[in-house]
């Protein structure tokens, strides 16, 4: 069975928390086959759990028959230096031969950039063996950064950054794209869209059992997020929501629980208690195995992002199909080209950055009946059942992998 190695630094394993993209579709690409290895950082985003001892370099593991390689690289905190010493640690450490020899031998290669020069470090390994490359695009480097203004423009950053980007797409055999309108960022670049493949994140609808709505009358309507605390996520703006509601003595009660980790947690939390918020509960990160039972507590979902451009080339978000799976109804505050949510007919849209907008959804959600929540929770789970499961993700990318390697349909 001939191997695809992925490397992602900040693969996660399954039994931990964050999304584990990459185990979902090795672990189902088996049964196309291919076998895959996953080559990742020691250390866990968000929590800063370093998985590897003092005395070790690198660790060969294996999850359901999915092997993990655990390069080691240095714990940081914050989007500093140290966080980008983390990354150039990771690259370099990837390209040294000595760690990856007791891996099968690659047909193919896919760098995912969560950040660039883990897909660089790709485009050389494949270059190495002399196998096809593919650069799954998760993060548009640099424009991401520039769009959340964490990166000037004109800066020698971002100029270095998008000259490591078009050397990637050109160097690619095909190109990965997690965001249904990337193609529109990637066209212009003098990127034929035949190399391009929209392959959008999922959910594994067999390890995700539906859980009827509990019905209960405590008076109490529980609103659920979890995942990443950033910038990005803009859960000051759902906070905010939460004081408008209190504020309001709305009926039923809600009350939101935030549960996950990330570099705004502890600013978030102080501003709930500077707003004396007890409708507001902040929760530890918890394994993805646990998250389906976890989501059965929930009445309704929040997903928040901030306004900002990049999000016109759309969104395709682990925790939003986690939500859906959960059918449960969904409130997408976000401004994308896209809106699973709306597509599906399994919630309410507002507008991002606006908490009052935000506050009159929740209202509105937790005074339909418990009917018609449920019907919009259903829609969800179906759309994604029908576009979202990782099984027949798996099946789209074993067409590229034999496509671009020459191999038979298994």
């Amino acid at each position: 069975m001939p191997t695809v190695w992925i490397l992602n630094h900040y693969a996660q394993e399954p039994g931990g928390p964050g999304g584990t993209r990459h185990f979902a579709l090795a672990r189902h690409l088996r049964a196309c086959g291919w076998n895959a290895c996953i080559i990742a950082g020691s250390v866990e985003l968000n929590t800063g759990r370093q998985r590897l001892a003092r005395a070790e370099h690198r660790r060969l593991e294996s999850y359901d028959g999915v092997q993990f390689l655990w390069l080691k690289v240095p714990v940081y905190a914050g989007n500093g230096p140290g966080r980008m010493a983390n990354m150039l640690v990771y690259a370099l450490r990837a390209l040294m031969p000595w760690n990856l020899r007791k891996l099968p031998r690659p047909r193919v290669i896919i760098g995912s950039s969560v950040h660039p020069f883990a897909a660089w470090a790709g485009a050389r390994l494949a270059r190495r063996h002399g196998v096809p490359f593919v650069f799954e695009v998760r993060d548009l480097w640099p424009q991401t950064l520039i769009d959340l203004g964490r990166l000037r423009d004109r800066s020698l950053a971002a100029q270095a950054l998008r000259l490591l980007e078009r050397h990637l797409y050109r160097c690619a055999d095909r190109i990965l794209i997690l965001m249904p309108g990337a193609t529109g960022y990637i066209e212009p670049l003098g990127i034929s869209p035949n190399r391009i493949v929209w392959l959008p994140n999922g959910v594994d609808i067999a390890e995700f059992p539906y859980h009827p709505p509990s019905g209960r009358r405590d008076g109490v309507f529980t609103m659920m997020y979890f995942g990443a605390h950033g910038t990005a996520n803009g859960l000051e703006n759902l906070i905010r929501a939460m004081a408008i509601l209190r504020e309001r003595r709305a009926s039923p009660a809600p009350v939101l629980r935030l549960i996950g980790d990330g570099p705004m947690k502890a600013s978030l939390q102080r501003l709930a208690a500077d707003m004396h918020l007890d409708n507001v509960r902040f929760e530890d990160a918890v394994p993805k195995a646990d998250i389906p039972a976890m989501a059965a507590q929930a009445d309704a979902f929040v997903f928040n992002l901030v306004a900002s451009p990049v999000f016109r080339y759309g969104i395709s978000s682990n925790k939003l199909f986690d939500f859906m799976a959960a059918g449960r109804p969904v409130i997408f505050s976000c401004e994308s080209v896209n809106n699973p949510v709306a597509e599906a007919d399994a919630g309410i849209t507002v507008p991002p950055d606006r908490p009052e907008h935000l506050a009159d959804a929740i209202a509105t959600i937790a005074r339909l009946t418990p009917a018609e929540r449920e019907t919009m929770g259903m829609n969800a789970r179906r759309y994604v059942e029908r576009n979202h499961d990782y099984r027949s993700l798996a099946v789209r990318l074993a067409r590229v992998l034999n496509d671009i390697s020459g191999r038979a349909a298994h």
